[in-house]
C-alpha cells in the first residue's frame, strides 16, 4: 500500500517506517526540517517536507503521495524538562507545541486524508497512565476518561481527547487511535544513553517514589509499539486500542527495577506533601494515584504479539 507517515523522524517514526518498507509497502515519510531528508530515506521511505501547522502545505505533501493510509506521529515531546517545566508541564514549550500538532495538525491530515480519498488513518493517542475517579487500577478503551484531571494536565486532555473524537468519527475512512504506553528502549527518553531525559533523572535518584508509590503506570518497548501500528495499518475495526504490554505495574515496583538496569542506587522514598511541593500536583497523582490500561483488545483485534510482554524482561534486555 501507499503510506503517509507524519512524524517519520520521530522516536516512533524511526521505529515503524524500516518495519512498513520491510513489508513491502510504499511509504513516504513527512519531517518539517530539511536537514532530516536524508535520515528518512535511511529509514527506506522517500521524504518530503512540510510544517504540520500549515494547512496548504500539509495537503500539498499528501495529495503528492495519495496514500491509501495515513499515520499521524505528530508530537514535540523530545529533549528535557526543566524542574519549572516539571512542576507547571502544561507550560513547557514541546508540551503546547505537542497540543497544537494533536489538535491543528491532526485537523490538517485529517482534511488532507479526505480531500485525496486515503481510506484509513491511524493516530497516536497517550496511554502510558490514565485518570480516572471509578474503576480499578487497569483499564479498558471502554472505560471513561476523568474528564477533571489534575489541574496542569487538563490542557494535555484536550489536545488528545481532540484526536481521539476526531479520529474515530471520520465519515470517510476509517479511524484508528493508538493509546501507546510510556515508550522504553533505543533512541525514547528511557534508555541506557547517558542523557536519555527519564534516564538521567534516575541515575540521579532525583526520580522518587512518592508516598506508597500506588500509581500503576503501563510500558510498551519502541519496537513493539511499531510493530502495533504496523498492524493498525491493515487491520482492526475503527476505534481506539491500547497499545501497551502485558503487566500495568505501581511506580514501587518497575521504579526499583528501572534503577538497577540504568546501575542507579535504589530510589528514594518522599512523602506525598513533599512531592507536591517540589514537583506540583500532577507529578504526585501520577506517582501515587494513575491507572494503567489493558492490551486486551490490541492482542485480539490486531494479532499483536509482543516481544517483551512484559517491562521485567524489556528493561533488561531491550532498553538499548
Amino acid at each position: 500500500m501507499k503510506i503517509f507517515v507524519a512524524g517519520a523522524t520521530g522516536v516512533l517514526g524511526r521505529a515503524l517506517v524500516p518495519q512498513l518498507v520491510a513489508q513491502g509497502h510504499d511509504v513516504v515519510g513527512m519531517t518539517r526540517s530539511n536537514s532530516k531528508q536524508d535520515l528518512v530515506r535511511s529509514l527506506g521511505a522517500r521524504p518530503v517536507v512540510a510544517d504540520a501547522l500549515d494547512p496548504d502545505a500539509v495537503a500539498q505533501a499528501v495529495a503528492s503521495a495519495e496514500p491509501e493510509v495515513i499515520v499521524h506521529e505528530l508530537t514535540a515531546l523530545s529533549g528535557k524538562l526543566s524542574a519549572r517545566d516539571v512542576r507547571h508541564p502544561e507550560r513547557a514549550p514541546m508540551a503546547i507545541m505537542t497540543n497544537r500538532l494533536r489538535s491543528e495538525g491532526t485537523d490538517h491530515l485529517l482534511a488532507a486524508g479526505r480531500a485525496v480519498g486515503a481510506r484509513r488513518f491511524v493516530a497516536q493517542s497517550f496511554g502510558a497512565f490514565r485518570w480516572a475517579s471509578t474503576g480499578g487500577p487497569v483499564l479498558t478503551e471502554a472505560d471513561p476518561i476523568d474528564p477533571n484531571p489534575p489541574g496542569a494536565m487538563r490542557p494535555a486532555l484536550v489536545g488528545i481527547l481532540h484526536v481521539e473524537r476526531a479520529v474515530t468519527s471520520i465519515d470517510w475512512g476509517e479511524g484508528l487511535v493508538l493509546r501507546y504506553g510510556g515508550f522504553y528502549g533505543p533512541g525514547t527518553s528511557m534508555s541506557r544513553a547517558p542523557d536519555a531525559a527519564m534516564a538521567a533523572p534516575i541515575r540521579k535518584r532525583r526520580f522518587p517514589i512518592v508516598g506508597d508509590g500506588d500509581g500503576v503506570w503501563s510500558y510498551v518497548h519502541i519496537e513493539d509499539a511499531a510493530t502495533a501500528t504496523a498492524l493498525a495499518v491493515q487491520r482492526g475495526e475503527p476505534g481506539i486500542y491500547n497499545i501497551v504490554d502485558d503487566e500495568p505495574a505501581a511506580t514501587r515496583e518497575w521504579l526499583p527495577v528501572l534503577a538497577r538496569e540504568l546501575g542507579a542506587k535504589p530510589p528514594r522514598r518522599i512523602p506525598r506533601w513533599l512531592a507536591r511541593l517540589a514537583a506540583g500536583e500532577m507529578a504526585t497523582v501520577m506517582m501515587t494515584e494513575s491507572r494503567g490500561s489493558s492490551n486486551a483488545k490490541a492482542k485480539r483485534e490486531l494479532g499483536w504479539q509482543l516481544r517483551y510482554p512484559s517491562w521485567r524482561q524489556g528493561f533488561a534486555e531491550g532498553l538499548g
